[in-house]
């Protein structure tokens, strides 16, 4: 189980639902990489997506 402070995943002026929206989205975009290149994935895409978020990877642009 994920344990992030919400806090700090919410920059900016993005709300929970927005957040919630990317991450799935990210998380459907990992899952489709893998299966296109025939990787297994040992990890929740959803983890990777959130690690990502964390780790700056990847950024939420919020909808003007």
């Amino acid at each position: 189980m994920l344990n992030v402070d919400l806090q700090k995943l919410l920059k900016g002026s993005i709300s929970r639902y927005e957040l919630v929206a990317a991450t799935a989205k990210r998380a459907r975009m990992i899952v489709d990489e893998a299966e296109k290149e025939h990787n297994v994935i040992v990890e929740k895409p959803v983890s990777i997506a959130v690690k990502e978020l964390q780790d700056d990877e990847w950024a939420i642009c919020p909808k003007n």
